[in-house]
């Protein structure tokens, strides 16, 4: 027999995913570890962002795997306002926010830190199947190629906010100018290129071969080999778009199973990070303010802009869209890259994203089972059955009509 406690143990669980009770599991163990060991160094290392890279890297081609192209290419106006305008507008209202409550120039650069959807959130969160697969396939496409456009608006408003805020020169994250970017995008587009080739001449080599056991075996390790390859390669350089545009290439059977453990382990181990993160102090009412004002630019987008571009999506898709904004490891690697100028934005984007995780959760909690809504509708079934089954709702007998003949 099950007792209460166990029934809301369950009843827990089924509301809220066993990965998000994980990932605050591991967040509470990163904390634990970071508050009694000096963790400055070991993040400060190439060890550590190589780790978060690689973590990055997974998230990324984990949700463009699952992508359906198909239905990519229906939406494709609506994924690329998402990522360019979508991205800008909801930067500037998040930064207008600080701005608003604050008044400081390093608000610019906390806007882009916590504009991005994470791909590594989003990607491991696929299984609960709360939006239609047109709309899963925008939210991931939108949470995967939002990041290079994030680091753009970085590269060229990190300059301005750190003369703003009364620095000389120029501050280290901006030090490639525009042509570091754009040998970034060249190094990206080599990288997938090669990917692509050795892709493409892998599966020519597999469909000359007999179809043997020994050759799909060959075939299932060549194409994991590659794709450890390309996510290795990928963190070393933080070659971020080549992995989200192969993950709509590179796609074979033998990697869906290793592609779902990685991302799911991935999810886990970047929110160990950002418990180590925390333990090295936080600025907790910047941080809620920051993270309030992301996920409300989300729903402003989401609800109020994307429809102007992308026609015929039901209103439980547009709410779930609305309610999307996710942040993960890809906040807390930029807020990393820009503790060096702007001390503190890591202690303030900490608190943003649990912030804007805590209100995702509690976003989904009401869009399922909405209490007042149960409620409601639970006093009128009340009400109504009272109302048919009351003494005073019965019809008195009537008589029954004299016969004809009786009467005559």
């Amino acid at each position: 027999m099950a007792t209460p406690g166990r029934a809301r143990l369950r009843r827990l669980t089924e509301a809220v995913p066993g990965l998000v009770l994980g990932g605050a599991a591991a967040l509470v163990a990163g904390v634990l570890i970071g508050l009694p060991v000096d963790t400055t160094g070991l993040m400060d290392s190439g060890g550590y962002v190589f780790t978060a890279g690689l973590l990055l890297a997974v998230g990324l081609y984990g949700s463009t795997y699952a992508i359906d192209v198909k239905a990519l290419r229906a939406d494709l106006t609506g994924v690329l306002v998402a990522v360019t305008l979508g991205v800008v507008l909801k930067a500037a209202l998040i930064a207008g926010a600080m701005l608003l409550f604050f008044r400081r120039p390093e608000s610019l650069v906390l806007g882009m830190a916590v504009a991005q959807i994470d791909p590594l959130s989003v990607a491991a969160l696929d299984r609960e199947g709360r939006m239609s697969p047109r709309a899963r396939s925008l939210l991931k496409a939108w949470a995967s190629f939002d990041d290079p456009m994030t680091v753009l608006l970085t590269l060229y408003l990190a300059g301005y906010a750190y003369r703003a805020a009364g620095h000389t020169g120029t501050p280290e994250v901006a030090a490639g100018g525009a042509g570091g970017y754009l040998s970034g995008l060249g190094l990206n587009a080599a990288l997938l290129g090669a990917v692509v080739a050795v892709w493409c001449a892998g599966r020519w080599a597999a469909g000359r071969a007999p179809d043997t056991t020994a050759v799909r075996r060959a075939r299932g390790t060549g194409a994991v080999l590659l794709l450890a390859a390309l996510l290795v390669l990928a963190a070393t350089r933080q070659l971020m778009l080549a992995v989200a545009l192969a993950g709509l290439v590179v796609r074979s059977k033998a990697v869906s199973t290793a592609v779902d453990r990685a991302v799911g382990a991935a999810f886990l181990a970047a929110f160990l990070a950002l418990g180590l993160l925390l333990a090295r102090g936080v600025s907790w009412t910047q941080g809620v303010v920051l993270g309030a004002a992301a996920f409300a630019a989300q729903a402003l987008v989401a609800l109020l802009v994307l429809p102007l571009f992308v026609r015929g999506l039901p209103r439980r898709d547009r709410i779930a869209l609305g309610l999307a904004q996710q942040n993960g490891i890809t906040a807390v690697l930029i807020a990393l890259t820009l503790e060096r100028d702007f001390p503190g934005t890591a202690g303030t984007v900490g608190p943003a994203v649990l912030t804007v995780n805590a209100l995702y959760g509690a976003g989904r909690l009401l869009q399922d089972r909405p209490p007042r809504l149960r409620a409601l509708t639970g006093l009128r079934e009340l009400a109504s059955a009272t109302i048919r089954h009351s003494p005073y709702n019965r019809r008195a007998p009537q008589p029954e009509p004299a016969d004809e003949r009786t009467a005559a």
